[in-house]
C-alpha cells in the first residue's frame, strides 16, 4: 500500500512540475511575436496589468487600459503591442502634437500629421491597420518586420521589444495583478 501511495504522489508531483515548467516556458518567451495570446480564463486581467503599468509612468493613456486589450483581441494582436509602440513613439501619450491623441506617430512625418478624436478611436484604428496593413498585407510576423515599414529608425524594433518585454516582466512581478495558477 505505502509503495502504490509513493507512486501516486510521485506521479502528482511529475504532473505539477510539468505544468509548472510549461507555465516558465510561456513566460519566457519573445515578446517579439505578435500574435495575441488570450488568457483562457473568464477573468482577464490584462487591463488591469496595462492601467497599472501606464498608470507608473503617469501617462494619459492610463484609462484607455480596457481599449488596448479589447482591440488587441478584436485584431489578434499581442495586447501589449500598442502601448509599447506609444512608449517609444511619444513616452505613453506624454509627447504628443497638442490636440491629436496621436500616441503612436501614426502618419506623423516633416509637416505631415494625423489626428484622432479620442485615444480609443486610435487604438481601434492603429490595431485594424496593424493587422490589416502589416501583417495580412506585408506578411509582417513580429516587431521587427513591423519596424521596416513602420518607422525609419533602425532601433524603433528593439525598443518597442524592450516595452513589450518590460510589461511583460511588470506583470510576473506583480502577480496581485494577474489570475492566479490553479493546479
Amino acid at each position: 500500500m505505502k509503495y502504490l501511495q509513493t507512486i501516486l504522489l510521485a506521479f502528482i508531483v511529475l504532473l505539477c512540475s510539468n505544468k509548472l515548467a510549461l507555465a516558465v516556458e510561456k513566460a519566457s518567451q519573445s515578446s517579439a511575436v505578435l500574435v495575441s495570446k488570450k488568457p483562457e480564463s473568464k477573468l482577464d486581467k490584462r487591463a488591469s496589468v496595462i492601467e497599472a503599468y501606464l498608470k507608473k509612468y503617469d501617462s494619459p493613456l492610463t484609462p484607455n487600459a480596457h481599449t488596448f486589450v479589447t482591440s488587441a483581441d478584436k485584431y489578434d494582436l499581442d495586447y501589449r503591442l500598442l502601448v509599447a509602440i506609444s512608449g517609444v513613439e511619444s513616452t505613453f501619450g506624454k509627447e504628443i502634437p497638442p490636440n491629436s491623441f496621436n500616441a503612436w506617430g501614426w502618419g506623423i512625418y516633416g509637416d505631415n500629421r494625423i489626428n484622432f478624436s479620442s485615444f480609443d478611436g486610435a487604438i481601434e484604428t492603429i490595431s485594424k491597420a496593424l493587422r490589416e496593413q502589416y501583417i495580412n498585407k506585408w506578411n509582417a510576423g513580429d516587431v521587427y518586420q513591423i519596424g521596416r515599414i513602420y518607422a525609419a529608425s533602425p532601433t524603433w524594433a528593439q525598443r518597442v521589444d524592450y516595452f513589450m518585454n518590460k510589461i511583460q516582466a511588470f506583470e510576473v512581478n506583480n502577480p496581485d495583478l494577474i489570475l492566479p495558477i490553479s493546479l
